[in-house]
């Protein structure tokens, strides 16, 4: 039989989704609350208390038991606080209409301590809206003003019980899904990577180039979700156990990063140089058959599933030396440095292969000191009101955004009670959802929105046509409940069109289901009028107005990295937390500049640079990264002092040559090229060309200032357009 197709095989895929444990949490919440309701014939409790299990479940952050008990705690008393305050001023206008932006800009400042406190402040946003929703239904003060935020908050704290449990008999789980999502973009990337390997003409490399750095993001991003999550597991105490084993495998997904980012001879010059041999399709097939092995690691962490060696890729491992081999041999060898740049691919490919097979002593720490991981959460009250005081001005994109939406939700109050439409305040919730930070990320919500509304209403009236009432009804109440957190990570819109089926199917039990299908659309319309008004008109956050100082960040963070791989030239290679800080910031910039251009390249064309210099400063910028990456891939000590002389001298001039180019793209001056450097670079090459690892890293080196000039060029032409 297939083992594809075999029923425990699917069994273990579907559980090993990312998706599977939190939608299982929310049909055991909502399917609880439903078959209580329908037991006690009090539907009509239901609305509310399934509302506050779904805010419960957007609060939700991959913490470890105990700290998601204290999350649950902190999330549970600014629900209270939120549902209990809009109850007793919603009576009021004047008073809610002051309170209603105050209350948005401070929950939204909140997001500045840390990214757990921002997913609580803007659920604490949902529920509010959620609050005045059934605030808003008739007869809901006459009855007990204090029935819905109590209602609210009990399916709150149901979801969070299960969420409790379900962290405490699954304490794995959350990292094992982050490693799988990071070894599937490393896969991506080596993908792409392999791409660039065909020797084959008319190959754009340039557009190849450039997809590997926006992809770069990918993993960036990956790399950094898996890190929190270790965190969380790990606190302050020693790492043990399974969580010791995972720690180490993130080491070794951090080490193949670097390796896969390295760069060591352009690639067009190899092409053109092997065009004639097939090694560098051997180099593609080894990298493509590496991207199929980082996929199986992630299938078996999700799966839990025994990791297999590759006998393909340790086969192609060999025909690649053989290949390499046979250059060499040959009457007429390729250039000494074509060469060194083939042995230093070589030994990259060979140290993934040993990494992904199982072998993790290349480059991860094993000291308590090397594995030590940078905590990004406050370390105490004093610290977390020093980052929110640090985002309270205009330059600060968290104040801009805060500011836009405590406007567009009193705007959104103001145009409910001037036109008073059935069930106004879903005019808030739309435009909460839409009113994204930037201008690109809100305009595409807001096309995903109203789209997703459109579908929900549509597949919602079909809905009551053919099912009117019954039992099967309450059964679609739960798996569109379910279904809006299955797609709300991968499409939108679908899980908009799942939550609005929801939505009318709830009102439909209470007898008005047809009643608010229009007023749904029609206040998603103008919550998205909102959004877009404000997103546009105050405070834009158009991106070329920070394009220099990103640049700069970038170009500076690169000049950190590369002082941290230098020194370890000197004293041996060691994966510390200041390289990997250094390694980290450095990627982390290439990938905001990244997400900044494609996000600057969707704004209107008046208020962005044109596309061309932005995206070779981008293409070229994420090639001086493959560079260092060589320089730190490569690190070991080097025993001669002559050489280490050399490449000290080396490294300082390309250290400040890179500061200087920082310095000028952070004020938008002019960037001065650095000048001919091959003649100096000749001569320190020559002085080191005794010792092969000085003379790869001064080669890398030149390299690297080739690229400063090419960066300094492009830099004034952004500084000719700004």
């Amino acid at each position: 039989m297939n083992t594809i197709s075999h029923p425990t095989y699917r069994w273990r895929r579907l559980r090993g989704s990312d998706r599977f444990a939190e939608c299982v949490r929310v049909l055991l919440s909502l399917g609880g609350i439903v078959l209580w309701c329908v037991i006690s014939h009090r539907f009509a409790v239901a609305i509310p208390a399934m509302l506050g299990a779904i805010a419960c479940a957007l609060a939700e952050t991959e913490d470890h038991w105990r700290n998601r008990l204290g999350t649950l705690l902190v999330t549970m008393a600014c629900f209270a606080t939120a549902a209990f305050a809009i109850e007793q001023l919603l009576p009021y206008p004047l008073l809610f209409a002051t309170s209603l932006p105050i209350a948005t800009f401070l929950l939204v400042m909140l997001g500045a301590v840390s990214g757990r406190y921002a997913t609580i402040a803007g659920a604490t946003l949902i529920l509010s809206i959620y609050t005045m929703i059934g605030a808003d239904q008739p007869g809901a003060h006459a009855l007990n003003p204090w029935r819905e935020p109590a209602l609210l908050l009990a399916g709150a704290a149901w979801y969070g019980v299960l969420s409790l449990g379900w962290s405490v008999l699954s304490p794995q789980q959350a990292i094992r899904h982050a490693l799988a999502r990071l070894f599937d973009s490393l896969a991506d990337t080596l993908d792409g990577k392999a791409a660039l390997f065909a020797p084959l003409p008319g190959v754009d490399r340039e557009a190849l180039q450039l997809a590997l750095a926006l992809q770069n993001e990918q993993v960036v991003t990956a790399l950094n979700d898996t890190r929190l999550v270790l965190i969380d597991r790990i606190g302050t105490r020693r790492p043990r156990g399974a969580t010791a084993a995972r720690l180490q495998l993130y080491f070794v997904a951090q080490d193949i990063h670097e390796r896969i980012s390295s760069s060591h001879y352009p690639y067009d010059a190899l092409a053109k140089a092997f065009f004639h041999s097939d090694v560098l399709f051997r180099c593609e097939h080894l990298l493509r058959l590496e991207a199929q092995q980082c996929r199986r690691r992630a299938e078996t962490l999700r799966l839990r599933l025994p990791l297999e060696d590759d006998v393909q890729a340790a086969t192609a491992l060999a025909d690649v030396h053989a290949a390499v081999d046979a250059l060499r041999a040959q009457p007429r060898p390729p250039a000494a440095h074509l060469l060194r740049a083939l042995d230093g691919l070589l030994k990259n490919m060979s140290a993934i292969r040993q990494q992904l097979a199982g072998d993790s002593r290349i480059a991860t720490p094993v000291d308590d000191g090397d594995s030590a991981l940078q905590d990004p959460g406050p370390g105490s009250l004093t610290d977390a009101w020093s980052r929110i005081r640090l985002q309270l001005t205009a330059s600060s994109r968290r104040f801009r955004h805060a500011l836009r939406l405590a406007v567009a939700l009193l705007v959104g109050y103001g145009v409910l009670h001037l036109v008073h439409p059935q069930n106004g305040y879903w005019i808030l919730l739309s435009t909460l959802f839409i009113c994204q930070p930037s201008y690109d990320a809100t305009r595409r919500r807001l096309f995903q929105r109203v789209a997703g509304t459109l579908l929900g209403v549509v597949i919602g009236w079909a809905v009551l046509q053919l099912l009117p009432f019954g039992p099967a009804q309450l059964l679609l109440v739960v798996i569109s409940g379910v279904g809006f957190f299955a797609a709300r990570q991968r499409s939108y819109s679908l899980a908009t069109a799942a939550i609005t089926l929801f939505v009318l199917l709830c009102f439909n039990q209470l007898g008005s289901g047809y009643e608010v299908m229009w007023p749904r659309l029609l206040d998603t319309l103008i919550g998205a009028a909102i959004a877009a008004m404000v997103t546009y008109f105050i405070l834009p956050d158009w991106q070329g107005r920070q394009l220099h100082h990103v640049i700069a960040d970038t170009i500076q963070t690169d000049a950190r990295y590369l002082t941290q791989v230098l020194a370890q030239y000197a004293s041996g290679k060691r994966d510390d937390l200041a390289y990997r800080i250094a390694r980290r910031d450095a990627h982390n910039a290439d990938a905001a500049l990244g997400g900044m251009l494609a996000s600057m390249l969707r704004e209107p064309d008046r208020h962005r640079q044109d596309s061309e210099p932005l995206l070779r400063f981008l293409t070229a910028s994420h090639r001086l990264l493959g560079h260092l990456s060589t320089l730190g891939a490569h690190r070991r000590a080097i025993t001669s002092a002559d050489a280490l002389r050399v490449v000290t001298q080396a490294g300082d001039i390309t250290t400040q040559a890179l500061d200087r180019l920082a310095d000028a793209l952070a004020s938008n001056a002019p960037a001065t090229p650095f000048g001919d450097a091959h003649r100096l670079f000749e001569a320190l090459e020559a002085d080191g060309a005794e010792d092969d690892l000085a003379t790869l890293v001064v080669g890398q080196l030149a390299l690297v200032l080739a690229l400063h000039d090419e960066l300094a060029e492009l830099g004034v032409a952004l500084y000719r357009e700004a």
